[in-house]
């Protein structure tokens, strides 16, 4: 899965499952602070990743993660592991 297929579909699932705005959807975007994502959500994209790139999230791997960009790849780590 290439880099850009993996920005897709989170993005996708963002705006889709989430409700979170498409405006406030980028690569430099703080997951709690801008897209306003909180530990509710959270739970929700653990199920969502899980279903789309077929690994678990570890809570102690997201500790660091705070952008969208960091997030992506994390996800890319796991899928092209």
């Amino acid at each position: 899965m290439t880099r850009e297929e993996i920005n897709q579909k989170v993005k996708d699932f963002l705006i889709e499952d989430l409700e979170i705005d498409e405006d406030k959807i980028a690569d430099d975007a703080l997951l709690k602070d801008d897209m306003g994502i909180d530990s509710l959500d959270f739970v929700d994209i653990v199920v969502i990743v899980e279903k789309n790139f077929g690994f678990k999230i570890k809570p102690e791997e997201m500790v660091n993660i705070k952008t969208l960009s960091q997030f992506c790849d994390y996800i890319e780590s796991k899928v092209s592991a």
